[in-house]
């Protein structure tokens, strides 16, 4: 009878503590989340995961700090939910910061809840999620909070490239805490309540005497827009989520597994007859490159990453015959698809994550350049656009281009051609693959002949039709081995499938190295 009452006790006070726990910061800071039209932590784990799955860790783990009257801000879990759960049936680990408990801040206690996920992730193999929402070091802890932060940033590092790693900013994101989710392969963040930046407005004020509000400092806009830090910017917290959980359904558990294969509803041999007619027939004009990936697809369904930020160059996953694939395209209606500074970079760090986690990659070219002027000149376009050259020439994953029409100069190197090991280059009839367009090239190597021409304008325009019969054509290219064939738009898809059904199998390897230089 004794043992029984002691059993009652033991599962009363463990109730009571779950309870306690749960309620984080107390149910007044939870409505004041509420009121500012956030979740809560464990709100969002809820959103995120599949029903029932999430397993805790460490729910009663308090900080050890007794510094400024911390000693009386004690909360079981600290600030931080962390654990493991299962999202479309496949294990994730993940950390929820708690805005309710100390505004989220980070203490020496909640870094250690942190790095356990990390590499219990690592171990596992499989992704780790964080959902972000924390003032930021927490001041009371001093250097300890530092300490975890440099203990986090580590961890990112490790994990690089082993598992897949995606942080949504929820609320704020400042100082030294921006730099863990700048490490990973993905971040999202909301609309409203999400900003990041290194230093604050009050302080960008007092040092460098500049008005400036949150928003436009470190907003939503400004990341996905200007920076590029963020790759995906969502209306509601519910959508950040809803983003997460499709990111992962493109993505392998980890850097030796394979993406997930979804039985594909559309045709493999399934013809597109109207990219037969989708190329304007004035070279100059501009055409939507996205109605191109979308016609070749599975179904349509393109899912673009960093979509506001350099976007002369488009990027994102899709399913061909039910295989993830990663898509890098150039935009001929922004810029003429021309390579500039955000482009190159946003292209590079796009394939390296494809590559990372061995996603094939299926690139639609259509480059006029690199963008001139002394701004991108000065801004360092050649280190920038050597970055996306270096991306193509490393990545090992089956590669596969298809030129729809332009391919000039260096960039059309640049793009995967062949001489950066693409395994296969196709061409549609279209294609121009030379060093310039007809014109430029017209003006420079006939320019001492015009001199002596009666008609100057009427002898350059014939030089111009001469130099495009003679090279404006993928068929010279075709001739050197430079493309494999040239092809009916009509037929694409189908070849695309088939080439990549060759490469399945595909086995490459780079030289040893400790690791490369790639200029950043």
């Amino acid at each position: 009878m004794v043992k029984k009452d002691n059993d009652l006790k033991a599962e009363l006070e463990l109730q009571q503590k779950r309870q306690q726990a749960l309620l984080g910061g107390g149910e007044k800071r939870i409505e004041a989340q509420h009121k500012k039209g956030k979740l809560t932590a464990r709100e969002r784990i809820s959103k995120l995961v599949d029903a029932g799955s999430f397993q805790e860790f460490d729910m009663f783990k308090v900080h050890n700090c007794n510094d400024f009257g911390m000693e009386k801000e004690k909360y079981p879990g600290d600030g931080v939910v962390t654990g493991s759960a299962k999202i479309d049936g496949r294990t994730v680990f993940l950390y929820a910061q708690d805005f309710t408990v100390v505004g989220g801040s980070l203490s020496r206690t909640q870094a250690e809840k942190i790095c356990k996920v990390m590499d219990m992730a690592v171990k596992a193999g499989v992704p780790v999620i964080g959902l972000n929402d924390s003032g930021g070091a927490r001041i009371q802890e001093g250097i300890d909070a530092l300490a975890g932060y440099g203990e986090i940033f580590y961890r990112n590092v490790m994990a690089s490239g082993v598992v897949p790693q995606i942080t949504a900013i929820l609320g704020p994101c400042a100082g030294g805490a921006v730099y863990s989710p700048a490490i990973q392969d993905f971040i999202l963040m909301t609309r409203e309540n999400s900003y990041m930046f290194i230093t604050g407005p009050k302080v960008v004020k007092e040092i460098i005497h500049e008005d400036v509000t949150t928003d436009a400092l470190g907003g939503a806009a400004v990341h996905t827009q200007k920076s590029g830090v963020s790759h995906f910017v969502a209306n509601t917290e519910e959508d950040a989520l809803k983003t997460i959980r499709t990111i992962l359904s493109y993505l392998p558990q980890n850097n030796r597994s394979k993406p997930p294969y979804q039985q594909p509803k559309d045709k493999p041999d399934r013809a597109c007859p109207v990219l037969r007619t989708f190329m304007p027939d004035n070279v100059k004009k501009p055409y939507e490159v996205r109605d191109v990936i979308k016609e070749i697809v599975d179904d349509g369904i393109f899912f673009e990453t960093a979509k506001d930020f350099g976007k002369s160059i488009v990027t994102g996953f899709c399913r061909i015959n039910g295989f993830t694939v990663g898509i890098v395209a150039n935009q001929p209606s922004y810029m003429a698809g021309v390579l500039d500074i955000d482009s190159s970079t946003k292209g590079a760090r796009f394939v390296r994550t494809c590559d990372a986690f061995n996603v094939p990659l299926l690139v639609f070219e259509d480059v006029p350049g690199f963008m001139p002027g002394t701004h991108q000149e000065h801004g360092g376009i050649i280190r920038h656009g050597a970055k996306l050259l270096y991306a193509f020439a490393e990545a090992t994953v089956p590669k596969l281009t298809i030129i729809l029409r332009k391919a000039y100069g260096g960039a059309y190197i640049v793009m995967n051609s062949r001489h950066l090991r693409a395994d296969y280059v196709f061409a549609w009839p279209e294609a121009e693959i030379a060093v310039m367009g007809a014109k430029g090239a017209a003006e420079i190597v006939f320019r001492k002949d015009s001199k002596d021409a009666k008609d100057v304008n009427k002898f350059m325009a014939q030089k111009e039709l001469e130099y495009q019969k003679e090279f404006s054509h993928p068929y010279r290219a075709a001739e050197k081995g430079y493309i494999d064939a040239v092809i009916d738009p009509a037929e694409t898809r189908k070849v695309v499938i088939s080439c990549f059904e060759t490469l399945q199998g595909k086995q490459d390897a780079l030289p040893w190295k400790k690791h490369g230089n790639i200029p950043l």
